[in-house]
């Protein structure tokens, strides 16, 4: 449209907000099948990084289905639309130096490239918590993937729709058998030089 003109140039500078924050803002983007430890680890990250003085914010895709993306069922196209829609808002925490940590099944590679362009590779961290379909079946804390084997709910993503492991993701996670606090602390490990600021 002709008629909008952006005015990033008149507001605060990133580097502004990363001094004044003292931390580098980045997006911690956590993938995997339901079930597989996405939201609890990245809750486990928040609280870590939060006791250390880090400033956060968990974008969880089950939380924006209930607001800014309710309108969005699970088709290709809806669920595409989903990872745009939260990749943006990622995108505007991470320029404010926010540490945004987004946890979203985001089953296959298009979309997760999708999400990393918005973002800007420099500044996207892809997660994988690679627990296996067995191990997130066993546990179906929300009862999904049962009604998925029944049939009441289709494009669920294992049973009736695919998911493609990422190819190359920055860090990968199985929880089988370990702790949520166990599986933080080596996120954090990994990418704790990407978030310390230095004059």
């Amino acid at each position: 449209m002709k008629n909008i003109y952006p005015t990033f140039h008149t507001i605060q500078s990133r580097s502004d907000k990363e001094q004044q924050l003292r931390q580098r803002g980045v997006t911690l983007w956590f993938t995997g099948l339901s079930g597989s430890g996405k939201s609890t680890i990245a809750a486990a990250v928040e609280r870590h990084l939060a006791d250390s003085g880090y400033y956060c914010c968990i974008v969880d895709g089950d939380n924006l289905r209930h607001g800014i993306n309710s309108d969005l069922g699970f088709s290709a196209a809806e669920r595409e639309e989903n990872i745009r829609r939260t990749a943006e808002i990622c995108r505007l925490m991470t320029q404010n130096g926010i540490i945004a940590i987004a946890s979203l099944v985001s089953p296959t590679e298009q979309m997760r490239e999708l999400a990393r362009t918005i973002i800007g590779s420099s500044d996207f961290i892809e997660i994988y918590i690679s627990t296996p379909l067995a191990e997130c079946e066993a546990r179906d804390v929300k009862g999904l993937y049962a009604a998925a084997r029944r049939g009441e709910i289709t494009d669920f993503t294992g049973i009736s729709a695919p998911f493609e492991p990422p190819m190359h993701p920055d860090i990968t996670i199985d929880t089988t058998g370990t702790t949520a606090v166990s599986c933080a602390e080596q996120i954090i490990q990994t990418i704790k030089s990407r978030i310390e600021y230095e004059l």
